[in-house]
């Protein structure tokens, strides 16, 4: 039966505060209902007036078809629930789908109580549904409910929950679910990566049932916490539970301290690239700024020569005032050859400078090589303390291996023992059988000559004892029968199997003693007619005088033979007790080699899963230092390449201050030269050349 269409869904503000978006809800459900319930509006205006977090609490309402259809409608817009009780409400099949359906668009309620609604195959199906599309709920309570009962709807919800991906917290007590929907739950498990807290008490789960939700652990690395109490699961597959639940957690644990120093490591790595950033361009500021300098200088000496040149032009074209103006031009040459010689102090204290600023970023670039140097020596020594972890636990592993190799060393021995033991216990069995059979033979022959009755009754005697040899030897067969097929079957039915051994032992002891009660009546019996014989032999003695004497040594073999068969009960009852105590000795060796091999594993399994902990640690330390390195070599590489830069610059601009330099010398030589011929040439020359 497929579920009914589900209607529009209807959107409810929620901006006002929780009372307001109550009360919103609760007039948006008097809208949609033609007959509205009196106890759900009761319900609704006393959680409206109550201050606290958002929670539709409905629980032990008996909520309608109707009702649920609205509550379905209004579900998917309440952004102002993030909890939904609808506990104990007697919800019916279309109802629950009708409620489910609204629900799957929801996008805030977090925690979905359902507790004791009796669900069946349509609740379920729409629980697969409402796990497979729902993205927000984080626990999701389901006790008393009777899912396990319906296999088909079971495995729906069980799909659903293989699916999910955000479920943290599910609550499965008294749903009679058996081995079968055990078995479902743990191919969910498998699939799934979310849920932490699973509760399964109360169930009907066995032994088969908790073997598969053990199984299941070994993929699923996300379960915290799994109850399984009340379930008649065997006290070992608990304990491995217990310890798998123990070793997620540990898994977890470690897994959040890596992420954490992940988290630190790129911290340091961010700020050691910031400080590298920063560095950079400071470097690129006191460049920039020492190339404005540089432009301001050139700048300050262009202006210069162009006044030099101006001042050229105008003696130039005031030759009759150059006379007058020699000592100024001579006071301007002197000026001129000052600033020179302050350009040259200014370019040399330049050079000081940028060699100082140069060792500086040397020294810097020295030390950043120290310190990665000393942190790749630190996670070097990490590296080796590691590599020293795992060859001890390699050497641990080694060590149990070999005792694991002694153990079976040791129940191969004991095996031969045992087997040794049977073989000579059978020997000593057949020996007797054919002593017993040689004796019969001697007492047939030597009594062929006595009555017929007394023939009769011996053999009687010996058919009845064969018989009992041989219901006994069955038994024994039968016992040893069951005893093998209770050894493969130990860890399977332990308690059944302390059962029906005591139940053995018990027949055993009432087989041993009717056997005896039946050996006594029989020897009485016996005594009785022997005395009878004797009689009749007193009342005979005048007539048979050999036959007397044929009696009496009869009698005596028949005293020996008991004798003898009383010994050879007694050690049969001896070899019994020492097979039976070896038998214990023997299984309970075999447990406790069975526990100790299960813990050694354990503690394997544990070491194993820490190496490889250790080893992924040591795999990301190493592409950490990788890429640490390669950073740092690309940064250094950078910084020499802004060095060389740097340097030609200086260089380049160093040629062209000497190559002005050069030029100003030139320039002036030139005017002194032409000074000097023009004062030559002119008559005041000739007059001082005169006087």
């Amino acid at each position: 039966m497929a579920p009914p269409a589900p209607p529009p869904e209807v959107r409810v503000p929620c901006g006002r505060g929780c009372a307001a978006a109550m009360e919103e809800f609760r007039r948006a459900y008097e809208q949609l209902c033609a007959e509205p319930q009196e106890s759900v509006l009761r319900r609704l205006r006393e959680r409206g007036e109550e201050p606290g977090r958002g929670r539709l609490d409905l629980t032990a309402q008996s909520l309608s078809l109707e009702t649920c259809r609205a509550l379905g409608r209004l579900l998917p817009g309440a952004a102002a629930f993030t909890e939904v009780a609808l506990g104990d409400c007697g919800l019916s099949e279309e109802g629950v789908s009708l409620l489910l359906h609204g629900l799957c668009s929801n996008t805030t309620v977090k925690l979905l109580d359902l507790k004791g609604n009796n669900l069946r195959t349509m609740g379920a199906e729409a629980l697969g549904k409402l796990l497979r599309q729902n993205r927000s709920i984080r626990s999701l309570i389901l006790e008393w409910n009777n899912l396990g009962m319906w296999e088909e709807g079971f495995s729906s919800f069980c799909q659903g929950l293989g699916a999910n991906s955000f479920l943290q917290r599910l609550d499965l007590r008294s749903n009679q679910i058996n081995h079968q929907g055990a078995g479902e739950l743990a191919m969910a498990l498998k699939q799934n990566a979310s849920l932490q807290v699973l509760d399964l008490r109360w169930n009907n789960i066995g032994l088969l049932g908790g073997r598969a939700l053990l199984n299941s652990l070994r993929s699923n690395k996300t379960l915290k916490r799994l109850e399984l109490a009340g379930n008649n699961v065997p006290s070992d597959i608990l304990k491995a539970v217990e310890q798998a639940m123990n070793h997620n957690q540990d898994r977890q644990s470690i897994l959040s301290e890596i992420q954490n120093r992940t988290s630190i490591l790129s911290k340091e790595v961010l700020s050691l690239k910031d400080e590298k950033t920063k560095q950079f361009l400071d470097l690129m500021d006191t460049i920039d700024k020492q190339k404005e300098e540089i432009a301001r200088s050139d700048r300050m000496s262009a202006a210069r020569v162009s006044q030099l040149q101006e001042a050229l032009n105008e003696q130039h074209s005031i030759m009759s005032s150059l006379k007058a103006k020699l000592q100024m031009t001579e006071a301007a040459l002197a000026l001129s050859e000052q600033k020179v010689h302050n350009l040259g102090e200014l370019l040399n204290a330049m050079r000081q400078e940028q060699t100082s600023m140069a060792e500086c970023h040397l020294k810097e670039l020295q030390q950043q090589k120290q310190e990665v140097a000393d942190r790749e020596a630190k996670l070097l020594r990490d590296l080796s303390v590691a590599g020293d972890k795992n060859l001890l636990l390699r050497n641990q592993v080694d060590e149990l291996e070999k005792k694991c190799k002694i153990q079976q060393d040791q129940l191969f021995q004991v095996k031969q023992d045992l087997t040794n033991t049977t073989a000579e216990l059978k020997l000593r069995a057949m020996q007797a059988e054919e002593r017993l059979e040689t004796e019969k033979r001697r007492f047939k022959q030597s009594l062929e000559d006595l009555e017929s009755l007394r023939v009769k009754e011996v053999n009687h005697l010996t058919q009845h004892m064969e018989a009992s040899e041989h219901s006994m030897q069955e038994r024994i067969q039968k016992l040893e029968a069951i005893r093998i097929a209770l050894e493969e079957e130990l860890s399977q039915t332990k308690a059944a199997a302390h059962t029906e051994r005591g139940q053995a032992e018990e027949e055993l002891i009432k087989v041993r003693n009717w056997a005896r009660l039946e050996e006594q009546q029989r020897l009485e019996h016996l005594e009785e007619k022997l005395r009878l014989m004797t009689e009749s032999r007193n009342e005979a003695q005048n007539c048979c005088l050999k036959q007397k004497q044929m009696v009496a040594e009869a009698q005596a073999k028949a005293s020996q033979l008991s004798l003898q068969a009383d010994g050879l009960r007694r050690r049969l009852e001896e070899l019994q007790q020492d097979l039976n105590s070896k038998e214990e000795e023997k299984v309970t060796e075999v447990n406790k080699v069975k526990v100790e091999l299960q813990e050694q594993i354990g503690h394997l399994q544990a070491e194993r899963a820490a190496q490889d902990g250790l080893r992924e640690k040591i795999a990301a330390l190493e592409r950490q230092l990788k890429a640490l390195s390669s950073s740092h070599r690309e940064a250094v590489l950078d910084k020499e390449g802004e060095i060389s830069v740097l340097l030609e610059k200086l260089r380049m601009k160093e040629a062209d201050i000497s190559r002005m330099r050069e030029e100003e010398a030139q320039r002036a030589s030139f005017l002194q030269n032409a000074i000097m011929a023009y004062v030559q040439g002119s008559p005041l020359g000739t007059h001082s050349s005169r006087k």
